[in-house]
């Protein structure tokens, strides 16, 4: 049974950092660390894609 807990949770480790849910997470924390308030899950969301858009490190062109 522990094995069988042990592989779920690194499977659930696995999808978390491959869907960028994790992501959320380490910024909250970063958030409360620093005591300052977080932007909305839709703001951090829009911000990751706007980032991911215009610090692209290749071009197909």
């Amino acid at each position: 049974m522990t094995a069988l807990r042990r592989g779920l949770g690194r499977l659930r480790w696995y999808v978390r950092q491959f869907t960028g849910e994790a992501k959320w997470d380490d910024y909250l924390l970063r958030c409360a660390a620093a005591g300052t308030t977080p932007m909305s899950r839709r703001e951090f969301e829009r911000h990751r894609d706007q980032h991911r858009e215009t610090s692209a490190r290749s071009s197909c062109c």
